[in-house]
């Protein structure tokens, strides 16, 4: 007799919610409490925003704002889009989405992929200007007809979904043990609608939320004041407003922690590598910022932070080296850190091409290197190494006598004074035994093998 129960779901949206909570072990070693990390990206379209997205398109039904055959617009960063087309697609409504230029390609690639249409607006704009994106979907709701403009940011659709959800999922799965909640503050439904809840059940809960440096959020929260010389651009994506959304209620929020473009981003990648949770920036930046709040916890603490979305969104940004590099996130070694630890009186040693074998084996002996380059004219003509002499010598010893021409090698390849060191060790191999690189002075400096060995243990 067959006893087992058929699990089916009747579409995409009943997969929605029910994410795990999952113990964060690495990270938060020296942290003397529990941390969990309520990692939503479990959602079908990979985020939390699936949970207010179905909410606002249910309420909005339900008050007759949104008939059948209708049209869904929005501004979003991504992930409410992709909550709203999911919800679209079940439910038959076209969506148009606003977007701005500082999101990442794959945002606006997965929301047409799922079939919404994708306007990109320009970042660095007030959000009364007619251009930014707040301001344009505005106007495509008042000019489409049977169209219905979900708003996450005052539609309190958005917070009642966590409150309904979010709240009561973290309460159970802590068995009401949770002492902190931390999250990152954007639209304010996340924090505030999970905050209510929580508060209802336990009002001694901590809700700390982590806002990032160019937001106006924080001096709102201690002051009232919402102060337009607080936002200035930045990097973080899916966090921080420089206007204060209706969802919020900032009575049920204790705390507001800022943290730095830079900060987030590493500790996104920190997350990936070290718990194997691919999460998108605000997880890093939450994380981050509860580390910057450690000295609060105590032993017995059980905090709770909410991981919003998932990496591959960023896959082009945060988790690529050369786009945090570029913007200085990225801590690598280069050419210049290595030649900078060695003694200011250290200069390259060189020989010419009319110079003998016999002095070109002197210098190796005396400095105890393997590879000098042939220098004319300050530029370098060719090289000589330990190795290809030796082999040289060995079947030809009178060429202890011979001028450096008769024996030269390739000439080591110059590169940029400020190449990083996981570039430097795709260009020396066995036939390339070393790199050059020109200072600002005009002097070269030479990198071997062994350079990049010992950079990499110290």
């Amino acid at each position: 007799m067959n006893h087992f129960k058929m699990n089916i779901k009747n579409n995409i949206l009943e997969t929605i919610g029910n994410t795990p909570l999952i113990k964060i072990n690495r990270i938060t070693q020296s942290l003397p409490c529990q941390v969990l990390a309520k990692v939503d990206y479990f959602n079908p379209g990979n985020s939390i925003k699936d949970r207010m997205a179905l909410k606002m398109v249910e309420v909005a039904e339900k008050e007759g704002k949104l008939k059948p055959g209708g049209t869904i617009i929005e501004c979003t960063s991504g992930n409410t889009g992709m909550g709203l087309a999911l919800a679209g697609i079940i439910k038959g409504y076209k969506c148009i989405f606003t977007t701005t230029d500082k999101q990442s390609k794959e945002k606006v690639d997965i929301l047409k992929a799922v079939g919404a249409e994708v306007i990109v607006c320009p970042t660095n704009v007030e959000p009364e200007d007619p251009k930014s994106y707040y301001s344009v979907a505005k106007r495509l709701s008042q000019e489409i007809p049977n169209s219905f403009l979900a708003n996450q940011y005052d539609n309190l659709a958005n917070r009642l979904a966590h409150y309904e959800s979010t709240g009561p999922e973290i309460w159970e799965q802590t068995d009401g043990k949770i002492t902190h909640l931390v999250c990152t503050a954007g639209t304010g439904g996340t924090i505030t609608g999970t905050a209510m809840y929580l508060k209802e059940k336990n009002p001694n809960i901590k809700i700390w939320a982590i806002d990032v440096f160019g937001s106006l959020l924080t001096k709102y929260f201690k002051t009232g004041e919402i102060d337009m010389k607080e936002v200035h651009p930045y990097i973080s994506e899916g966090f921080g407003e420089d206007f204060v959304p209706q969802n919020y209620d900032m009575s049920v929020i204790d705390h507001f922690e800022q943290v730095t473009d830079k900060d987030g981003a590493t500790m996104a990648r920190r997350i990936a590598k070290e718990e194997g949770l691919f999460c998108g920036y605000s997880a890093g930046s939450c994380l981050q910022g509860l580390m910057q709040l450690k000295d609060s916890l105590t032993k017995g603490d059980m905090v709770v932070c909410i991981f919003h979305d998932h990496g591959s969104r960023y896959v082009g940004k945060i988790y690529n080296d050369q786009w945090m590099m570029e913007r200085g996130f990225l801590e690598v070694k280069t050419f210049r850190d290595i030649v900078s630890t060695r003694p200011a009186k250290q200069k390259l040693i060189s020989i010419q091409k009319d110079q003998l074998v016999s002095e070109a084996v002197d210098l190796m002996r005396k400095y105890e290197i393997e590879h000098i380059p042939v220098l004319e004219a300050n530029a370098p003509i060719g090289s000589i190494s330990e190795n290809g002499l030796f082999q040289k010598m060995f079947s030809n010893p009178d060429l202890r006598n011979s001028k450096i021409e008769s024996v030269l090698e390739k000439a080591y390849p110059v590169i940029d004074f400020n190449t990083p060191v996981e570039k430097i060790t795709n260009l020396i191999s066995r036939e390339t035994g070393a790199v050059l690189a020109k200072d600002e002075s005009g002097s070269y400096h030479i990198l071997t093998k062994y350079d990049i060995l010992h950079s990499l243990t110290h």
